[in-house]
């Protein structure tokens, strides 16, 4: 008799991916300014640790939240005793004002109609129990991120089958690629209940068009399925072209809310782990317009709840509307500046990106780097960058990229010092592979040279000889 439950003994976890290999690789050798400069620099990470300064002056000038207090009389014990899982009404209201305000108010939510969580992981995992059952299918666009493979699969038995985009359009979503993915499902007799997009996106660090969001729209219509729209780096926009929300396509077809299915059918997955950087908090959050999906997912939250004293300290910090708004500004500029930095350094060795406007990372493409065009390939420069340069970064495959040789680089976990170091690490190595190139080409080209002299030379002896010698 088994010990232990098929779940505890399986393999599917997807903690085998070089994505997460990666991780381990730099949790064996972290780098460190000074107690290990030669370590591994951790690119892999998509966090914010730009902005910490800005939350941690205002934790000093609102000395009562970090305390818990109100009106300098501590509430901490009404804070820790118990809470029921709908969660604090005074933080469920300035996170939806704080949702609107990213998307420049053109959109309201209603704080009845949101459910609190531990987390984006815990979010999407919810969705997926509320809307699929165990080997029902999600269509994702590729390149995905790759926990999404733990996250929507493991305890759910949900299938994912990817939509395949293409760096020829820069990997926009395409109707033919959508028909395509619906129909690879039915032919491995899956039942399809979504779709779900990340936007921005994690890996390409890119918003979605409005011609994309509507074709979204149209398909989940036509096929009578759901859409969940990923918004956790919503608030990390920082140049053109801005950030829209599906919620704002839906607003702008004129859906009725009342009357509309569609409405029903689009649920909205939010955190605060990226645009505040404080994914230690654990704190994201549910949007839906289902009266069911919200009820059941409110009943869910109760095995991943946030805790009382993180919501009332969240409430207060982003009830501050004037601080909230000078941080968004300043975190969106310093994203910007630090964007550019890793672009340019990258050129610098020449090495591109995909042009984006969002997130934490960019999509860098390493083909010309490559032995051969083959995700071996891919693997086999990855475990260099990881181990020889000691650089941690993500493989295109890991992401399920259909194109070998992009990577995703992560530029907002450290120090503009660790980045520079980090691109003189890498100059260092493409400058090697390019002398070691170019020393092969050369001896190629002498080789080859000297292979038509010997030829040449035969073809002169043999032409000099007497007819009858011939």
């Amino acid at each position: 008799m088994k010990l232990l439950s098929r779940k505890a003994t399986c393999n599917s976890h997807g903690q085998d991916s070089s994505y997460f290999l990666g991780w381990q690789e730099y949790e064996k050798n972290p780098y460190h300014e000074i107690n290990n400069p030669d370590g591994i620099i951790q690119m892999g990470l998509a966090e914010n640790q730009l902005s910490f300064d800005l939350l941690e002056s205002w934790l000093e000038k609102n000395p009562d939240a970090a305390g818990f207090k109100r009106d300098g009389q501590s509430i901490f014990r009404d804070l820790a005793l118990f809470q029921d899982y709908n969660g604090l009404p005074a933080f469920k209201n300035a996170l939806v004002e704080f949702m609107s305000e990213i998307r420049g108010n053109k959109v309201s939510f209603d704080p009845n109609k949101i459910v609190l969580t531990a987390g984006a992981t815990s979010a999407n995992e919810t969705l997926m129990f509320c809307l699929a059952d165990p080997g029902d299918a999600f269509l994702l666009p590729t390149p995905y991120y790759p926990g999404f493979d733990r996250d929507l699969k493991w305890r759910t038995g949900v299938e994912i089958v990817p939509i395949h985009c293409a760096s020829s359009n820069g990997f926009q979503i395409t109707e033919p690629a959508l028909q395509q993915a619906y129909q690879e499902a039915q032919q491995r007799n899956l039942r399809v209940k979504g779709v779900l997009v990340t936007n921005p996106s994690n890996p390409l660090g890119t918003s979605m068009t409005r011609p994309e969001l509507n074709l979204l729209l149209n398909f989940i219509t036509e096929k009578d399925i759901h859409l969940i729209s990923d918004e956790i780096y919503s608030g990390t926009v920082f140049s053109s072209p801005g950030f829209v929300s599906i919620m704002e396509v839906l607003k702008e077809r004129k859906c009725d809310i009342n009357t509309s299915q569609v409405w029903n059918q689009v649920h909205i997955v939010y955190s605060l782990s990226k645009d505040l950087g404080l994914p230690g908090f654990r704190v994201g959050a549910i949007y839906s317009n289902d009266e069911m999906v919200v009820a059941a997912a409110t009943k869910m939250s109760s095995f991943g709840l946030i805790s009382s004293q993180t919501q009332y300290l969240l409430s207060e910090m982003l009830s501050d509307k004037k601080f909230m708004n000078k941080y968004m500004k300043e975190n969106q500029k310093r994203l910007k500046q630090r964007h550019q930095m890793l672009v340019s350094g990258l050129d610098k060795v020449g090495i591109s990106c995909l042009k984006s406007n969002a997130g934490l990372f960019c999509w860098v493409d390493m083909r010309h780097l490559l032995r051969s065009n083959t995700f071996e390939a891919e693997l086999e420069l990855w475990r260099k960058i990881v181990c020889d340069v000691r650089l941690n970064i993500s493989p295109g495959s890991s992401c399920h990229s259909t194109e070998p040789g992009w990577f995703r680089v992560c530029f907002a976990n450290m120090s503009e010092e660790t980045l520079s170091i980090a691109m003189g690490r890498l100059k260092t190595y493409v400058d090697s592979i390019t002398n070691i190139n170019t020393i092969n080409n050369h001896r190629n080209a002498k080789s080859s040279r000297r292979r038509s002299l010997t030829k040449w030379v035969f073809r002169l002896s043999f032409d000099d000889r007497e007819p009858e010698q011939r």
